[in-house]
């Protein structure tokens, strides 16, 4: 990349946007404050891009002078409705959407994107300036455990239910489209939220369990406010899960208990040390009912769901302890926080030792909205980063007119577009789910491609917005521009819901389910979308490419089945990307194909497919998923530990 010089004259002192009263501009306004006499480094529409020489006086005028504020000499990258300026989402509503539905959903897309521009851009970022705080006790030493959250944050959630972020999904106006409705406004909705898009996404999650158990009567009050449209009476929700034992192994993490009270309900005891959007107003948890001996039954199966509300009708803490405030590298917007359940009440919703079965429907949920974020922050960079280089001029150039440049931005642009389409296959397949329109080769499918695309897309936007980053040069790196805040925001999207190691090995476990139905349905489904492109010369190489490694997956697939489950383990993570980047590549293709497509799809179509396509299929001709494999590993890893030394 090509890299700006930052000034020596430039003010040193800098300052956390976390850190509360700090005023910096928002990042991408569209004023530009005026360069001093004499200096260009940039140049925009009409500008010529050039050196001439001067008199040596001119040259004792253009010497930079110590001021008390100084800026950086360059033009700042300026974004406009980022759904006009979304080719690829624009086309897809057009091809896949019946027409009435697509005139209202575009007009309300239209409305909604200059709102983000004008009202929600701004909030977002005082949100980051903003991060929320914890007061354990009031002046005279009372404890009040309360968590402060800025005025922009609670905006934003006015904002989420003014706009039906989470009610379009659950209102089903236009039936199966709806979800897609849904997810559209979420993906232009994340960059700009200030992290409130991680609370939605909970919620989400939280109404989906509630109309999944069929909305029952203690509940329904619960649903009407999680999918309210009403500011004044729209809940969001927690997913309190993790404890001190870890992440992603609730069966053997989960220490907290329920034991049942005379009236029906429950009292929950015990410390959740990672409960995210702890300002909630309800949250689903977890706990181990206590028999009448005072026992709990251990495992998976001795765990079961709870619905409770954070507070009370007073406004004080359901028996609820707040610890502290994590320290995160990223999301400083949205509290998270440990907290002790110290008799909490709450109420059972799920069969007793049915809590893990009846919460994967929010985590299916919550991983789309992963995925949704993911390509959100590659989709926001990526727009930054090819604006910055239509401004900003580097040896002598703009730097849009250095072909290296504009290739790693295109190679950039390639991801996001097969992630996007992905992410757009995936909210397809869940509202003909939602609508009871889905064969049983969709559920299959929509079964397979969530942890896939979730697992798939965490990486690629880490990739992305590191590279996009790195487009800025130095200035990339500077605090106040907002790009290290989408840096860090997007580093926790390969470990919320599931790390993608886990996530690989959910995939083996779906398919192990399904008794291979399921790779059977994705092996067919990749083949009919290739056969759409069948008679492109264009798309011919692409198609060839896709073919054949599909083949080379179904006889890994076919070979690994008789080698035990190690060689399985050890493949997960390399299989599980084959499955991201074919069926990708396929939908790219299929995209490409369509009569009306443009010279930007083929090429995008035909770049994608143009990678290692099948990575399992390679790795395991080189041996890697042998026995002996794993041993070298430990032996790589552990070499001068000393773990080693003592031995393993």
């Amino acid at each position: 990349m090509f890299t700006c010089r930052l000034p020596w004259w430039r003010s040193s002192a800098t300052c956390k946007p976390w850190q509360s009263g700090r005023c910096l501009p928002c990042p991408w306004d569209t004023h530009q404050l005026p360069s001093p006499r004499g200096v260009n480094t940039t140049a925009g529409h009409g500008q010529q891009v050039g050196t001439q020489e001067k008199p040596a006086s001119e040259d004792l005028e253009m010497l930079p002078v110590r001021r008390e504020t100084e800026t950086l000499f360059q033009e700042q990258p300026e974004t406009g409705n980022q759904y006009f300026e979304d080719p690829l989402l624009r086309s897809y509503l057009r091809t896949s959407l019946p027409p009435k539905v697509l005139e209202e959903v575009s007009q309300d897309l239209e409305r909604f994107g200059n709102r983000l521009l004008t009202k929600i851009k701004h909030l977002g970022w005082e949100c980051e300036l903003n991060p929320p705080v914890f007061r354990q006790y009031d002046a005279w030493g009372q404890r009040v455990d309360h968590i402060v959250t800025c005025s922009a944050w609670r905006r934003m959630k006015e904002i989420a239910a003014e706009e039906g972020l989470i009610a379009e999904a659950y209102e089903r106006r236009y039936s199966n489209w709806s979800r897609l409705h849904q997810a559209v406004k979420l993906y232009l909705f994340s960059a700009f939220s200030g992290g409130f898009n991680c609370p939605l996404a909970m919620t989400d999650g939280a109404a989906k369990v509630i109309e999944s158990l069929g909305i029952p009567g203690s509940l329904k009050n619960a649903f009407e406010h999680l999918t309210s449209r009403d500011p004044k009476k729209f809940w969001t929700s927690g997913q309190w899960m993790t404890e001190r034992r870890g992440g992603s192994d609730v069966a053997n993490g989960t220490e907290t208990v329920a034991r049942k009270q005379p009236d029906g309900t429950y009292r929950l005891y015990g410390f959740k040390w990672f409960t995210s959007a702890a300002d909630s107003d309800v949250t689903l948890t977890l706990a181990r009912v206590v028999d009448a001996e005072g026992q709990v039954k251990q495992g998976s199966s001795g765990l079961s769901m709870f619905f409770l509300k954070v507070r009370d009708e007073e406004g004080k803490l359901n028996s609820i302890q707040v610890q502290r405030l994590k320290d995160k590298l990223g999301t400083r917007q949205m509290a998270t926080a440990e907290l002790w359940l110290d008799g909490a009440k709450a109420e059972l919703i799920s069969a007793e030792g049915r809590g893990v079965a009846s919460i994967s429907n929010m985590l299916n949920i919550t991983r789309v909205h992963n995925v949704i974020t993911a390509v959100a922050f590659m989709r926001r960079m990526i727009s930054l980063s090819r604006e910055y280089a239509r401004k900003r001029v580097a040896f002598g150039k703009l730097l849009k007119d250095h072909p290296l440049h504009v290739q790693t931005i295109a190679r950039m642009e390639v991801q996001a577009r097969g992630a996007f389409l992905l992410l757009m296959e995936i909210v397809r397949l869940l509202g003909l789910a939602e609508t009871n329109m889905a064969s049983e080769q969709d559920q299959l499918l929509l079964r397979l491609l969530i942890p896939v695309a979730k697992l798939y897309t965490g990486k690629q936007a880490s990739a992305v917005a590191v590279e996009a980053m790195e487009s800025f040069g130095g200035q990339g790196y500077m605090e106040d521009t907002g790009l290290p805040v989408i840096v860090r925001d997007t580093l926790v999207l390969s470990i919320w819901e599931g790390t993608t190691n886990v996530l690989s090995l959910d995939v083996l476990r779906s398919l192990t389910k399904s008794q291979g139905q399921a790779m059977a349905v994705f092996l067919s489904t990749v083949q009919k979308k290739l056969e759409l492109a069948s008679s492109s010369a264009e798309l011919e190489a692409a198609v060839k490419r896709t073919r054949g490694a599909t083949s080379s997956l179904s006889q890994f697939t076919q070979a690994a089945a008789s080698r035990g489950t190690l060689t399985m383990e050890l493949a997960a993570r390399d299989f599980s990307y084959a499955l991201a980047r074919i069926y990708a590549g396929a939908l790219l293709i299929e995209h490409a194909a369509r009569p009306d497509a443009s010279s930007t799809d083929v090429s995008a179509a035909r770049r994608w497919c143009s990678q290692e396509l099948c990575p399992v299929a390679m790795e395991s001709q080189n041996g890697s998923y042998e026995a002996e494999e794993a041993l070298r590993d430990l032996a790589l890893v552990y070499e001068g530990s000393p773990a080693c030394r003592s031995g393993l």
